[in-house]
């Protein structure tokens, strides 16, 4: 009994309660919560939200861990969290502005405008505390990371915590969950969704999304002017960024050929194209006519394969550079980075983990493969070195002051902010230099949700006593609509904008929304209402940004109500 009394409650003969007390609270916390988070009603489920409320649970019946030792874990493991975030979005970051994105990302700044909007304007109607609406706000939007940078932001101008902020953060998050999807239902009646017309233009990539996606076809040449013209010529003329994968030739109707810059064109050839939807009928008016044509009786002769860049002296190094078409006859028709096809164009640079789509013989793409590494058990090693100096330079980053005109405190972006940049930044710029920022997914989820795990579960402990005093009441009801509203009317008002305003496919137009959110159950609600990859690209581009948003707008808030 002894024993049992000491793991539970510690003992007084050890700091923080001993060292076995402390594991063994943090450790089951989190298992309990994991557990839980299996649960699903509908295909939804709270997920890693339960670890908060077992720590909760465990706080409120006083299973806790020392004052000093807990905030040392929350910070550590939210610091896990943030940095592992940002080197996996860091090199889609700055590319997500670019072309169709950037609308996107506008919306999101307006959809995040208005939720902050709405917490001043809540400030200001009523006598509640700006620290429980800035808690209300991160858990209404979903974004642990940004209550994280509260809670830092109000220790350092304060010295002390704030308990509102993570209860009012744990009231409102299971709805802001949900309220997404009910906003998302709400959307397809009030725009007068036709489910099969939007399928259509999903599956055709049009929109926003039409520069950051990857279709394929089969066109026949019937233009005469380009009659005699290499390939190399055509793309001159067309000046656009597209790939001819494979060709069969005016007359023969037996063999496939691997196509170079230096293959000439005929009438009445075949091609396979690669390209961005946006550029469809561009090269189909360019080239000839669309024909439907069965390429796998071909694949005997040339064969299609993934080949994953695991050495690391391809890291950085452009397609043209490698020059695969002229050493080892192959034509890259497409490049996967973190889930997105992009166009295999030839200035296109190359990351540890990309998988090339390569059409070659056997024997030259057993060669390509020796080239390129193809060998998940280089990936498979942990590349810690980026890991721990970029979280020791965010940490410097971190404690910058920033002065911001209004603000008589400066702004700092604290551990949530600080890493998160710098591990942007690493994972952008570092190929460019041929620094080697890649692990693993797996291994970057493995450090993710160790991270958030240990954070939430250290929140929810640090939040015990004071949640159920509030819950139980007409206050906690009050905070629990107020985090409903700040979650549903955003996610309406900008799905009216982007669909009126922007012209946004509905189901990219979710996968936006929820990435806006930071919400994956939501993103996999839009999974599951469509065929196409269109929630899921959408996510891809805003997630980033609306990360980096939600950040560093708590930060502005706490400093600019309680400086």
């Amino acid at each position: 009994m002894e024993l049992l009394r000491n793991l539970f409650f510690g003992s007084t003969a050890y700091w923080g309660g001993g060292v076995s007390h402390s594991i063994f609270i943090l450790s089951l916390v989190i298992t309990l919560g994991l557990l839980l988070g299996r649960i699903k009603v509908k295909k939804v489920s709270l997920e890693l939200m339960w670890v908060l409320i077992i720590g909760v649970v465990f706080g409120y019946f006083s299973l806790n861990l020392n004052v000093e030792l807990l905030h040392f874990l929350r910070e550590f493991g939210l610091v896990l969290f943030v940095y592992s975030i940002g080197l996996q979005v860091g090199p889609g970051f700055f590319s997500s502005f670019k072309k169709g994105g950037l609308e996107l990302n506008m919306l999101i700044l307006m959809t995040c405008a208005i939720s902050i909007l709405m917490v001043v304007g809540i400030y200001y109607a009523s006598d509640m505390p700006i620290t429980a609406l800035i808690g209300i706000l991160t858990g209404a939007v979903t974004n642990t990371p940004s209550m994280g940078a509260a809670q830092q932001a109000y220790f350092g101008l304060k010295g002390v915590e704030a308990p509102d902020i993570a209860t009012g953060y744990a009231l409102a998050y299971p709805l802001g969950v949900i309220g997404v999807i009910f906003a998302f239902i709400l959307l397809r009646y009030i725009l007068r969704i036709k489910p099969t017309d939007e399928e259509r233009a999903a599956e055709r990539g049009l929109g926003q999304l039409e520069q950051l996606t990857v279709r394929s076809f089969t066109l026949e040449v019937t233009n005469q002017r380009i009659n005699g013209m290499t390939v190399k010529q055509l793309k001159d003329i067309a000046k656009r960024h597209f790939i001819i994968s494979r060709i069969i030739t005016s007359g023969q109707s037996e063999h496939n050929e691997v196509v170079n810059g230096q293959t000439v064109l005929h009438t009445n050839d075949r091609l396979l194209i690669v390209v961005a939807p946006v550029d469809i009928d561009a090269i189909t008016a360019l080239i000839g006519q669309r024909i439907d044509f069965d390429w796998s009786p071909y694949e005997k002769e040339l064969k299609s394969r993934r080949i994953i860049v695991t050495r690391p002296d391809i890291n950085g190094q452009t397609i043209e550079r490698l020059n695969l078409s002229g050493n080892f006859n192959a034509t890259v028709t497409r490049v996967n980075r973190n889930g997105v096809d992009l166009v295999a164009h030839p200035h296109l640079r190359l990351q540890l983990g990309d998988r090339l789509t390569v059409v070659a013989s056997e024997l030259s793409l057993s060669k390509i493969e020796k080239m390129l590494g193809n060998s998940m058990k280089r990936l498979n090693y942990p590349n810690l070195i980026p890991i721990f100096l970029g979280i020791a330079l965010g940490c410097i980053v971190a404690n910058i002051p920033i002065v911001i005109p209004g603000i008589p405190t400066p702004v700092r972006l604290g551990l949530a902010g600080g890493p998160f940049i710098v591990a942007i930044l690493i994972g952008y710029f570092g190929p460019r230099y041929h620094m080697v920022t890649y692990n693993t997914i797996s291994a970057n989820m493995m450090l993710r949700e160790m991270g958030i795990t240990i954070f939430l579960a250290c929140v929810g402990l640090g939040a015990g006593a004071d949640f159920f005093h509030t819950l139980l009441n007409e206050q906690g009801l009050i905070w629990i609509a107020y985090g409903l509203a700040i979650t549903m009317l955003p996610i309406l008002i900008g799905g009216i904008v982007g669909r009126y305003c922007f012209h946004i496919n509905y189901y990219t137009l979710m996968g936006v929304l929820a990435g806006g959110n930071t919400n994956p159950p939501a993103l996999a609600y839009a999974n599951n209402v469509t065929t196409s990859d269109m929630p899921a690209v959408g996510y891809a581009t805003v997630y980033p940004f609306a990360m980096f948003l939600r950040i560093i707008t708590v930060q502005i808030l706490v400093m600019a109500f309680l400086s």
